[in-house]
This record gives C-alpha cells, structure tokens and sequence, in this order.
C-alpha cells in the first residue's frame, strides 16, 4: 500500500488540499480548511513542485503543468482526462467536441461525468469543458472557480 502526502496551499480560489503518493500527485481539492504554515510543510517533493507550479500558474508565469500523475479511475475515464489534458491554455471545447474526440459523439453526458470525476482540477484542465451553448455548466469547486480560472486564462471575456 503507497502511503498518501497532504498538503494545505493557500490560492486565489481558496485553500487546496493537495495529496500524492511515492510516485505522483494523486488529487487536488478545494478545502474550506485555512492554509497554514505547518501544514504547508511539504512532506515530499511532488507536493514542494505543485505548489510551485500552481503558485505560478495562478501569478501567469505558467501555461501547462510539468507534474507526475497517478490517476485511478476507469478506462473511460482515463481516456477523459488524458483528452482534458489536451485542450490548450485559454481554450475551451464543448462536451459535445470532447465526446468526438473521443470517437462518439453519443457519450457527451458519460463524457461530463468523467470530466466532473476529475481528482485534479486546474492540472487537468477541466474548466475549460463548456456547455454546447457556451454556457459555463458543473465544476466540481463551483461555477465561480471555473470562471475565475477561464478569465486567469483568457478564455473568458465578458
């Protein structure tokens, strides 16, 4: 059995609680938990290089993330995310657009489910998944998180 690391990192968006194993990042989740500095003392190296990474994403100095993954889920869901890791910085593609990349556009609904299982949001760039009527629809921090992390982006415009 892996052991899990955890860390508290404070962001523009509120604290994330972020977890790996010996071998990757394995999660990031909003937390209303506050960030503190011994919580922040990062326990292993994977979680010292994502907060990096992610303090300079959120300061615009850093358009893609450079991170080892563990990701558990389905094939399906794989297959998902390693799409979702495809779209780029301030871009955004449709449910409906996703579902054909995968090769059928029937599965836009299984597509949306994978998507909102997603354990890693901002690394595997969720947000940028938007209803067929450009519409910003579910995200697993909320809808004000996605928008935020869109305009960081420029991919939203108001």
């Amino acid at each position: 059995m892996s052991k899990d690391y955890t860390t508290y990192a404070p962001s523009p968006l509120g604290t994330l609680q972020i977890t790996a194993e010996e071998n990757g990042l394995t999660a990031i989740n909003y937390t209303d938990n506050p960030a503190t500095e011994s919580s922040n003392k990062h326990q292993h190296p994977v979680l010292t290089k994502t907060v990096d990474q992610l303090n300079a994403y959120f300061d615009e100095q850093r358009k893609a993330f450079d991170l080892p993954l563990v990701l558990k889920g389905t094939d399906f869901q794989q297959k998902v995310w390693k799409q979702l890791q495809q779209i780029p910085y301030g871009q955004t593609i449709t449910y409906s657009e996703l579902a054909n990349r995968l090769g059928d556009p029937q599965k836009a609904r299984a597509v949306a489910g994978a998507n909102g299982m997603n354990p890693l949001p901002i690394i595997i760039p969720c947000h940028r998944v938007i209803g067929a009527d450009n519409k910003l629809t579910g995200y697993s921090g909320g809808i004000q998180r996605k928008e935020f992390l869109l305009k960081l982006e420029g991919a939203l415009l108001l």
